[in-house]
């Protein structure tokens, strides 16, 4: 049984790499993070751990392309944090991967069904 936890874990790592950026766009989407809080709403939904090395880069080539704009936001409290927010060409894009996903998933459900 733990065997197959450990495969399915490495599936799911594979196949949420490859839709990182479709899910942080998501995530932006309900609300603008920063990016150590993308790094826990992607563990705390997915249960998988992407960590600041791999978060930041892509948080920073999103924003070169202009899918995320940021702002940096300051606390007495805290450090400042640099706060993600979705674009509109973020919005369209997001809403392309999601139908392209959903495309792509159909005919492994369908598959699966019949099997």
């Amino acid at each position: 049984m733990q065997r197959w936890l450990k495969v399915n874990s490495k599936i799911t790592v594979k196949i949420l790499k490859g839709m990182l950026e479709i899910v942080i766009l998501e995530l932006l989407s309900a609300k603008p993070m920063h990016g150590y809080a993308v790094i826990s709403a992607i563990r705390k939904t997915y249960g998988v751990y992407f960590g600041p090395s791999t978060i930041y880069p892509l948080l920073n080539s999103m924003e070169r392309r202009g899918l995320v704009k940021c702002e940096w936001m300051f606390n007495a409290k805290d450090r400042p944090k640099k706060v993600y927010y979705l674009t509109d060409e973020g919005k369209m894009f997001l809403h392309e991967g999601e139908n392209s996903i959903k495309i792509l998933v159909k005919p492994l459900l369908t598959s699966a069904k019949t099997a």
